[in-house]
């Protein structure tokens, strides 16, 4: 028995910790957004309303995603079996493109 509770503690960790680095990762790439429309406002390329629209994107994308990620325990192992599923299925979300739809 003990030997199947530390299997299921290592499982666990290493769920929790491919967990992290999923959200990290996506995090990063939301951040991108945010550094390229600060970069066009400096340029004079957006104006200030354009970029606090991106940041509200922004907002709205790293929201979604923190609540897909945080989770812990059980919940972390569905987290990440469902991430192999959209891994193995090609159909990884775009969470700055589902932020970007409009909310009726």
């Amino acid at each position: 028995m003990t030997g199947q509770r530390s299997t299921t503690k290592a499982r666990r960790r290493a769920d929790q910790a491919t967990l992290l680095a999923y959200h990290e990762a996506r995090l990063a790439e939301l951040l991108e957004h945010v550094r390229s429309a600060l970069a066009a406002y400096d340029a004079g390329e957006l104006d200030a309303f354009e970029v606090d629209g991106i940041i509200h994107r922004y907002t709205r994308a790293a929201r979604a995603l923190w609540t897909f990620c945080a989770v812990s325990g059980a919940p972390a192992e569905t987290a990440v079996r469902t991430l192999e599923g959209w891994r193995e299925r090609g159909e990884a979300p775009d969470w700055w493109h589902a932020a970007g739809r409009h909310r009726a």
